[in-house]
């Protein structure tokens, strides 16, 4: 072990960090191979990872291929964010019978441990915790996932095409909140992850494993791995006052051009790491003596989002482009002073019309130059 703690475990001490966790009564989700994507689900083996796959991405384009190695993180994000566990697609918030009995719904107690988190989507976790963890009105549900949280990030060494969190600032290392940090390494000595401690808990897990020494030398070649990482990102955002430019490009006719592309399906804020609107909704049995309350996702891109009294406020493409655009680069930093956008890319690789953030903004950055 390094003076700053730091140790390597092999692919068998991998299986033993999995193992360890699901000991300790986690629910471990991580990145595994299903329906010709890499999606997140619960493991119960670290031989469920993707060992041996990566992805090739573009605009409206996603692919897995095969790798020449059986590195088990060497691919970019997925089509799903980790947020769908810690603030899910749909819950039951109540329900109620027709003689007058409410019953709210059952809180999850399920404790998670994400393993393979990027830095992009550790990132996207914290500004969750700041849009829904904290302020006046924390949500109940979120904190409660959140408190219980075991969080194992992999640092990005092999960036995607569409990838472009360098430029916002999020990766490819893992920054703060994580308890455990991989970094895969695979070479003439062998299989096996550099491990940096982030907490007490990551200590303490990582205490049940078999570990070896860390070298200097061996460390050091992984903290430059990820480092070059950085300069072989795919997008970059461009480097100006965004929140400033977005607000003299109103009345830009860019977005009516990006409105002429752009199908409204919802695509961007389903997969976001980082949107968080929810709308309610009722449903009611055949009989109509029993009724459910559910929260479910939204997105600015429905038609029914902007509703008030007499219809909706946005009820062109371009104006729910609009809003979408300006409020995940420009006004989330006057609500919750950070960007909305932590650079996964996710929202390029999976619109359908190959919409691209990063030159949408780039556009709107020469319009106002």
């Amino acid at each position: 072990m390094t003076s700053d703690g730091t140790v390597t475990i092999d692919l068998a001490g991998l299986g033993g960090l999995v193992d360890a966790l699901i000991r300790d009564g986690y629910r471990v989700i991580g990145p595994t191979v299903r329906d010709d994507a890499i999606v997140l689900a619960e493991l119960d083996s670290a031989e469920q990872l993707p060992a041996g796959w990566g992805v090739t991405t573009g605009p409206g384009r996603y692919r897995l291929r095969r790798r020449e190695d059986r590195a088990v993180f060497g691919h970019s994000a997925g089509p799903q964010g980790w947020k769908r566990y810690l603030h899910p697609p749909r819950r039951k918030l109540l329900e109620a019978t027709v003689d007058g009995r409410f019953t709210a719904g059952e809180p999850d107690r399920t404790r998670y441990a994400f393993l393979g988190v990027r830095g992009c989507d550790l990132a996207a976790i914290a500004v969750l915790d700041r849009v829904l963890g904290g302020g006046a009105h924390p949500d109940g549900s979120y904190r409660r996932r959140r408190a219980e949280l075991f969080v194992v990030a992999a640092n990005c060494t092999e960036p995607g095409e569409v990838c472009f969190c360098a430029s916002m600032g999020t990766g490819p290392a893992a920054g703060p909140g994580y308890d455990l940090a991989l970094t895969e390494r695979i070479d003439g000595d062998g299989h096996r992850f550099v491990v940096d401690v982030g907490s007490p808990d990551g200590a303490r897990l990582l205490a049940q494993v078999g570990t070896q020494p860390a070298r200097g030398a061996e460390v050091r070649a992984a903290r430059e791995a990820v480092a070059a990482a950085a300069d072989r990102m795919g997008r970059v955002m461009p480097a100006v006052d965004l929140p400033s430019v977005i607000r003299e490009s109103r009345e830009s006719p860019l977005w009516e051009e990006v409105a002429s592309r752009c199908l409204t399906c919802a695509n961007c804020t389903m997969v976001c790491p980082t949107c968080f609107c929810t709308t309610t909704e009722d449903v009611t049995d055949l009989s109509g003596e029993h009724a459910e309350r559910h929260q479910r996702w939204a997105s600015c891109f429905e038609l029914d989002f902007s509703y008030v009294h007499g219809g909706s406020v946005r009820t062109s493409g371009a104006g729910r482009y609009r809003q979408w655009f300006s409020h995940k680069l420009g006004t989330w930093h006057e609500q919750f002073g950070m960007s909305g956008c932590v650079g996964c890319g996710r929202c390029i690789a999976w619109c359908p019309a190959g919409i691209d953030i990063t030159e949408e903004a780039a556009k709107l950055a020469g319009g106002c130059s």
